[in-house]
């Protein structure tokens, strides 16, 4: 096992920057994933790594390796692609073995290995299926197979279940997980997607659409704690106020125009200072919904509902603030009932704490 590291890694394109004096760490053994936009360099970052691209300064290293310069083919990195890439004239046994038999490795040993790997990966009962025969899931874990069966460093995935439907993306999402989990190699996973994200990683970094890291934690850090707007706003459905920040007995307020003050945390940075402009992050299931005014609750704010979407294990309801904005507000589906809490139109009522909110410099 062998972390990945960069250091100060720069890359353009015909002149124009995908990747900007990026440093970044990813521990040996760890499930990791570049979470971001379309564009923002995710991909490119996989390519350095597996050696397809090189970058323009910067160094990269496996462990104590310095790989900057070293050959593709010498790097302990394979890579499952977004497409499988998948040898159809091949059965299963055939491309999992592919990598062993072009190295001209016994015959009986690459039975050895690949028997061992289809076990591994749940398809020891395809092995004589072509990949047109498999359904989507299937041949992504061919692609998986092939790509372990070299015991690599690094195994990397670059949107591997972007083809898949929903359901079985949740499916193969966990089978991954416990993969990696079994075979303990560092895994990078490349997505937009942030569900995917939050839902495998051990350790993940957000990147924004200059290539630049935005934040590097766990889902919980980054997803609870966000260090920027654009990581609140990237990661999960959040409701931002911006307001200006009021210091009374001792206390913080956030004045929001039309709306009132709001009790927020007290902030310890140098420009938080009376009259600073400061922004608040408020995920949508930290609210509390009702129909009347509650007193357990540190603040409170007026609305008529706009919109109900209902999403089985919950349901979003969009509040009309007075200040015309929407406020999100999600609600928990705990039991069977075809009765509504609210319904279109209704004066409704919104509570949280000022211990549910983040704050962030306007």
């Amino acid at each position: 096992m062998r972390g990945i590291r960069f250091e100060r890694v720069h890359k353009s394109f015909h002149g124009e920057p995908v990747i900007q004096n990026l440093s970044l760490e990813i521990p040996s053994g760890c499930f990791f994933a570049l979470l971001g936009p379309s564009g923002s360099g995710k991909t490119t970052l996989l390519r350095m790594i597996a050696g397809f691209e090189s970058p323009d300064k910067g160094r990269i290293y496996i462990g104590d390796t310095d790989i900057t310069d070293m050959a593709s083919n010498l790097r302990r990195v394979n890579t499952v692609f977004q497409n499988y890439a998948l040898f159809p004239h091949l059965n299963v046994f055939e491309n999992v073995g592919y990598a062993l038999t072009i190295r001209g490795v016994h015959k009986d040993i690459i039975k050895e290995k690949v028997m061992a790997t289809l076990e591994k990966v749940r398809l020891s009962k395809f092995m004589y299926k072509l990949p047109a025969q498999l359904s989507g899931g299937q041949q992504q874990r061919v692609a998986l197979g092939r790509a372990i069966i070299n015991e690599p460093d690094v195994l990397l995935l670059d949107e591997p279940l972007a083809a898949l439907d929903f359901k079985l993306r949740e499916r193969m999402l966990l089978e991954l997980a416990e993969l990696q989990d079994e075979l303990q190699t560092t895994f990078v996973y490349v997505t937009h997607d942030q569900h995917e994200a939050l839902t495998v990683a051990d350790a993940m970094a957000i990147m924004n659409e200059d290539g630049e890291i935005e934040q590097v934690g766990s889902p919980k850090q980054v997803y609870e704690f966000p260090t920027s707007v654009f990581v609140a706003q990237f990661v999960g459905t959040t409701n931002m106020l911006t307001g200006t920040l009021i210091k009374r007995d001792e206390k913080s307020y956030l004045r929001v125009e039309k709306l009132g003050e709001f009790a927020i945390p007290t902030l310890q940075e140098t420009w938080a200072t009376e009259g600073a402009t400061v922004i608040m992050s408020l995920r949508p299931e930290k609210i509390e919904l009702s129909t009347r005014p509650l007193d357990n609750f540190d603040n409170k704010v007026e609305g008529t509902v706009a919109a109900i979407v209902y999403h089985g294990r919950s349901t979003q309801y969009n509040i009309r603030l007075a200040d015309r904005s929407i406020m999100r507000v999600f609600v928990q589906n705990e039991e069977h009932s075809t009765r509504e809490i609210v319904t279109y139109d209704d004066h409704v009522f919104l509570h949280w704490n000022k211990d549910s909110v983040v704050l962030f410099r306007g």
